[in-house]
């Protein structure tokens, strides 16, 4: 695997038909034992280049490796645990039943996969419900069990497509804290959803797709890193040298003046603290800001000249073909 990643693809391209483009020469790396996700306006691309990943879909072109073998290569896909956004399992099956199914398909023998399925159903919060009906079950419910059928092959790479879809907040939150300790615990995680905040707090590093291409891909503060500066915020006006400085603009309202500092390092403003404090100002608020992943966002989309339903969207991803 080239540079220890785990997924490193290039020119992944996919038409259906002439005139649905869904992926144009996409290329993509996920780093070994990170959080990575993947987000993009409907219709992006998102779901079908899981999909050829899973060989789901075949692509038209398509390089690169995954977990150091040719995409859909079986040896590597029997690595891999895998959460579709609209599965179906079948109703009459308990969620231990869907476990244990699923880990009778890797060939797992029956002691182990019970001791397996036992394990997860208590990881994913569903023990209590293990063996009712997946009919009874609530989209949370169902979501907890896909999560538990993805782990079941202890696998070294999991996809998650839209994994916190119809959970509530507090189920997130423990989704949450699961993806992360199965990080620390050396498993890579590949998330598709559209849930930003989401993305925001457990992801390493994130790629934008924007009509079928990945118009950004890197860390969070790699990608924010020119936006990042500080607010200053001082009890009442402003003094008059503030004007004086460059880099510094301020505003002012019934709470004091703010005052914006731009830059990336905190050396830069104590300068500035130090003059304040020698003239006894009242400094209510320090704190460093950067643009929120739904700004990046928002950036790409509006820079790759793309609106979520406006003309020459992308087809052939949610709500589209497969």
């Amino acid at each position: 695997m080239a540079n220890g990643s785990i997924i490193d693809i290039t020119d992944a391209y996919k038409a259906f038909g002439r005139n649905i483009h869904a992926l144009r020469g996409v290329d993509l790396q996920v780093d070994a034992g990170e959080v990575f996700g993947l987000l993009g306006p409907n219709g992006a691309g998102k779901s079908t280049l899981v999909k050829i990943l899973m060989t789901v879909v075949r692509p038209d072109r398509l390089g690169g490796t995954m977990l150091g073998r040719s995409p859909g290569d079986k040896r590597a896909l029997a690595k891999v645990g895998y959460l579709p956004e609209h599965h179906n399992f079948p109703s009459y099956l308990t969620g231990r039943q869907v476990i244990e199914f699923v880990a009778a398909m890797t060939g797992m023998r029956r002691q182990p996969r019970r001791r397996s399925a036992d394990r997860l159903l208590k990881r994913v919060g569903m023990w209590d419900w293990a063996d009712k009906r997946v009919k009874s079950y609530s989209k949370g419910m169902l979501q907890r069990i896909g999560l538990a059928q993805a782990l079941v092959n202890t696998p070294e790479l999991v996809l998650l497509d839209e994994p916190t879809d119809g959970v509530d907040p507090v189920g997130r939150q423990e989704i949450r804290d699961l993806l992360l300790g199965l990080r620390d615990e050396g498993m890579t995680v590949f998330i598709n959803s559209h849930l930003l905040s989401e993305l925001e707090m457990v992801c390493d590093r994130v790629a934008i797709m924007v009509k079928g291409r990945v118009a950004m891909q890197g860390t969070i503060d790699d990608l924010t890193a020119d936006s990042r500066h500080y607010e200053l915020r001082i009890h009442g006006s402003a003094p008059d040298w503030i004007d004086s400085l460059p880099d510094v603009s301020m505003q002012s309202d019934e709470h004091g003046t703010l005052l914006r500092i731009n830059g990336r390092e905190p050396d830069g403003i104590q300068t500035l603290i130090d003059r304040l404090r020698a003239e006894d100002r009242t400094i209510l608020e320090i704190r460093p800001v950067r643009d929120s992943l739904e700004a990046l966002f928002m950036r790409a989309v509006t820079e790759g000249g793309e609106g979520f339903a406006g003309p020459g969207a992308v087809v052939g991803d949610e709500g589209g073909r497969p």
